[in-house]
């Protein structure tokens, strides 16, 4: 998580200033390409994207999954969840796994993807988020070593927008990880989040899935609610039922994702006393049982 710029691995994903209709024909194609490697039938791990009107997004995201280095076989799968955009046509056009949830909210989303999920492991990636070559080894690893480990949660940084440099999304991402730390012990459940995230399977199925009480909606909707459960959360409880969640601290799982939900306060600044102010009444429930 630097303080002066992003990872040189990015640089070939973040198509500056384009539109997926900006892209030409070589660019598509050679996306297209790199997705093919993606789709294996009988997988070790499925990578399950939820996308709502991300036509402007998800070809970058899905331009870091396919450049992963990993030893194990992928399938690739992107659940679109209604989009009234141009999503569905990016992901005809670069020959994408997909599937279409009409019930409307990421629970729904996901819990398609859980359903539809080959592979002994399933990876949780969201659509305007970039990702290291090395993340889906490094997530699964502590999954293949150790059974008890039924669940894993990744660090994660922002991307500055255009003009921007990366002090103010540094200095939040420092206050969260003090968070992160302190929710360990007996909020663990609240480190975890949808956009990186993995676990076994069919522990995610048995206990529960991603089934919660109301449906939240997609980062990209101006104002999004946070008051209803969060499926990602509740996953984690679900998974602790049957073993242990770890925490994958290692750069190399580190993934880099838009601070568009920090934005609807206003600016960073905004973004990071109004979380200061909310963790902080928080920290007493954190530290009990």
């Amino acid at each position: 998580m630097s303080l002066f710029g992003l990872p040189k691995w990015i640089a070939p994903h973040l198509f500056k200033n384009k539109k997926f209709q900006d892209l030409t024909s070589q660019e598509i194609s050679a996306l297209k390409n790199s997705i093919s490697f993606f789709k294996e039938e009988t997988p070790d791990v499925s990578v399950v994207i939820p996308a709502w009107n991300e036509e402007n997004n998800i070809y970058r995201t899905l331009s870091s999954i396919s450049a992963s280095s990993t030893k194990y076989k992928v399938e690739l799968v992107v659940i679109n969840n209604n989009s009234t955009d141009g999503t569905q046509n990016v992901l005809d056009n670069l020959g994408v796994i997909n599937y279409m949830q009409r019930e409307q909210g990421t629970p729904f989303a996901r819990q398609m993807g859980l359903d539809l999920a080959k592979g002994k492991y399933h990876l949780c990636a969201d659509s305007d988020t970039f990702y290291p070559p090395d993340w889906i080894d490094c997530m699964v690893e502590p999954m293949v070593k150790n059974e008890g480990i039924t669940g894993v949660y990744g660090n994660y940084a922002f991307i500055p927008p255009q003009e921007n440099g990366r002090f103010g999304l540094w200095v939040y991402e420092k206050m969260a990880r003090v968070m992160i730390e302190i929710r360990k012990k007996n909020r663990e459940y609240l480190n975890v989040y949808g956009f990186n995230m993995g676990f076994i399977t069919e522990v995610g199925r048995t206990t529960g899935g991603f089934k919660v009480s109301g449906s939240r909606i997609y980062a990209n909707i101006v104002g999004s609610d946070y008051e209803n459960e969060a499926e990602d959360g509740r996953m984690a409880l679900n998974l602790k039922k049957a073993g242990n969640l770890k925490m994958v601290t290692s750069s190399k799982a580190t993934v880099y994702t838009s601070p568009r939900r920090l934005l609807d306060d206003g600016s960073i600044t905004n973004a990071f006393i109004n979380r200061v102010k909310r963790q902080l009444k928080a920290i007493r429930n954190y530290l009990s049982k």
